[in-house]
């Protein structure tokens, strides 16, 4: 079988086994450089355009090495093949294409254990591909969903696995940098959608709004459910305290930063509301285990590769950040580190917002690429030597 389809799941795992093969992606360079597989672990990875194998075969060929397994991306699945067949040709033993090219990659979710009790379990759905992160709650026969994304078969199927009927689904915020799934899973499940009225009251959306300390339960007890509002990534930003030991904070806290409040145009109001809530996630207690929406990098995940971390060393990771001296101080900090949001995040906040429809062509589009949330020194340096290269 020299020449055979492999999924993204599949992918995932071959990197998290730290196996031996090389990912060759045969999207244009340009393509290849906005978005391309990673992982938490290093693997050989090659761009030689599809076109380049039309064109020069004999010399895009001994570019690849013969000695490991060939994993092959592209953008639809199609040059994939293409590819492939060419290198089977040249006697390649075992070739894999992508199914459904680097969309499926940006969709696929892994599910990790965060914590299990005899009561409850909490579960990350970690998405490689946005760099992002949705939580599931299971207590007897109900789960509740924090920040699903659109591909809710996924959901769909895990709640059959435990057992268990969505509930409830809410979202941190009326995101920006993919689609969220909540309507969708409300629509399909019956499940009731909370979320903000700070970000969703001029929406479409046919949700139940929050309240600021609320706590919300499961209908046979279980663990509580506090709702936290966190305003300043955005005016509606929320975050939730689960059992009084986790914070999903959505992007309002990261392990290695905090979330940038310039994407709605208004960096200077909502950077001093994200400043406020600054002060009270201070408060806390710090043995709160933070849960993100968005990491920066894998580096940040521990070494069961979930992200989660104590408040209290969130806290001290980030001192640069969280001892600025006011709202002033703040403020400047957030305009020195202020970079070009992709076009496609207002597009986006409309599809969320159920201002727009699209279909799900152009949300395959609109939802691939790694997330640009966080308001970090890194990522404004990261801006100032691309611009230098």
């Amino acid at each position: 079988m020299p020449l055979h389809p492999y999924s993204a799941r599949e992918l995932f795992e071959a990197i998290v086994n730290k196996e031996d093969f090389m990912v060759l992606d045969v999207r244009n360079d340009k393509d290849f450089a906005r978005f391309h597989v990673e992982g938490p672990y290093p693997f050989a990875m090659t761009n030689v355009s599809y076109y380049d194998f039309m064109e020069l075969e004999e010399e895009s060929v001994a570019k690849v090495p013969k000695d490991k397994l060939v994993r092959i991306v592209c953008a639809q699945e199609g040059s994939a093949k293409y590819v492939g067949e060419i290198l089977v040709k040249h006697g390649f033993d075992s070739v894999g294409y992508l199914e459904d090219g680097i969309k499926s990659w940006g969709n696929v979710l892994v599910p990790m254990l965060v914590h299990k009790t005899d009561s409850y379990a909490l579960y990350q759905f970690i998405r490689p591909g946005k760099a992002s992160c949705s939580y599931g709650l299971v207590h007897g026969k109900e789960m509740m969903l924090f920040d699903p994304s659109r591909n809710i078969d996924f959901y769909l199927d895990f709640a059959a696995q435990q057992g268990c009927m969505i509930t409830k689904t809410f979202e941190t915020h009326l995101q920006a940098d993919y689609i969220a799934g909540s309507r969708d899973i409300a629509r399909k499940t019956g499940a009731v959608f909370l979320a903000n009225d700070g970000d969703f009251k001029d929406s479409k959306n046919d949700y139940q709004p929050l309240q600021d300390g609320e706590v919300i339960r499961f209908s046979t007890g279980g663990p509580e459910v506090r709702v936290f509002f966190s305003p300043g990534h955005t005016p509606g930003s929320t975050s939730f305290i689960i059992d009084e030991r986790f914070f999903i904070s959505g992007d309002t806290v990261f392990i290695n930063s905090v979330g940038r409040p310039d994407l709605g145009g208004k960096a200077e109001a909502w950077a001093g509301m994200l400043y406020d809530s600054i002060q009270k996630v201070k408060k806390l207690d710090e043995a709160l285990v933070v849960l993100p929406g968005h990491f920066a990098d894998w580096a940040e995940a521990n070494d069961k590769l979930i992200f989660a971390l104590p408040l209290g060393e969130v806290l001290g990771r980030n001192k640069n950040i969280y001892d600025l001296a006011g709202k002033e101080e703040f403020t400047a900090f957030i305009k020195a580190n202020m970079r070009p949001q992709p076009e496609e995040y207002a597009t986006i906040r409309e599809v969320n917002a159920n201002l727009i429809q699209e279909d799900d062509e152009k949300q395959e589009v609109l939802d691939l690429g790694k997330n640009e949330c966080a308001a970090s020194a890194y990522a404004a340096q990261q801006q100032g030597q691309g611009a230098q290269a």
